[in-house]
């Protein structure tokens, strides 16, 4: 399935969402507890985000990567973890930026572009939500959309990514003993997904507004972005509580 957006805006939302969290994390001691991350500190989360570009970097160069927790360990003894965190950055997007269109590399999400395009997709929400836990070290406590400041159509993707991709994998527990009808809203992009949670896997795919849903998820597309990342809580919900449903069973973890 093709993204919402070109690969161009990926490019362009991972390179902000690298400056913003560097400038969050460069104004906010090290041992500062993440509120949207239970257990981390703004040095674990630099090198995790570290990490992980360094460990998409190696896939999409198909070159052989080191173990993910020997460059997390790297980036917690580095001597300046921002220094480190910015050139694994820098490589990253150079990397994507060179990678050729008809890259065959593997991924592991549903509903997913080709590879060139996944990775730059991927790396760019990956992002994009971590400075968000920037954001909330920077200010400590849950930040609002409208401080995150993510564009309506990149958060409209993300959750399309979130909902597509990850909630539909086998490995996530959205369950429930009956059939309940979602529909999610994004008030101000118009997008719109149908979603069952039943005894079975996850079921969604994108729609129009329909009236016969047992719950109705709604708010701007960055409120929904924040809310169904577990970052924010302006999201409401009309008919069903879903919501506490997908907070118990929707946590997308490094694994």
């Amino acid at each position: 399935m093709p993204t919402i957006l070109p690969m161009r805006k990926h490019l362009d939302g991972l390179s902000l969402a690298t400056t913003r969290l560097h400038a969050y994390a460069e104004s906010t001691p090290l041992e500062t507890a993440v509120p949207t991350c239970r257990g981390w500190t703004v040095n674990r989360l630099i090198a995790h985000v570290g990490m992980v570009h360094r460990w998409a970097t190696a896939i999409v160069r198909e070159e052989p990567g080191r173990s993910t927790e020997e460059l997390e360990e790297e980036g917690l003894a580095s001597g300046d973890p921002l220094a480190w965190f910015g050139h694994g950055s820098d490589v990253l997007l150079a990397s994507l930026r060179r990678a050729p269109a008809d890259l065959d590399v593997w991924f592991f999400l549903n509903d997913a572009p080709r590879p060139r395009e996944a990775w730059a997709r991927r790396q760019c929400h990956e992002t994009t939500i971590h400075a968000v836990d920037a954001l909330a070290a920077h200010v400590g406590g849950i930040p609002k959309s409208i401080d995150a400041d993510i564009s309506p159509e990149l958060a409209a993707d993300g959750v399309d990514e979130l909902l597509c991709g990850f909630a539909t994998r086998s490995k996530e527990d959205l369950r429930a003993s009956r059939r309940v009808d979602v529909e999610v809203r994004a008030s101000d992009t118009g997008d719109v997904w149908r979603a069952v949670v039943s005894e079975g896997p996850f079921e969604v795919r994108r729609g129009t507004e329909q009236q016969d849903a047992d719950a109705i998820v709604h708010g701007t597309a960055a409120q929904l972005y924040l809310g169904l990342w577990n970052r924010g809580d302006e999201v409401t919900c009309d008919g069903l509580d879903v919501i506490s449903l997908w907070r118990e069973r929707m946590q997308v973890n490094w694994s």
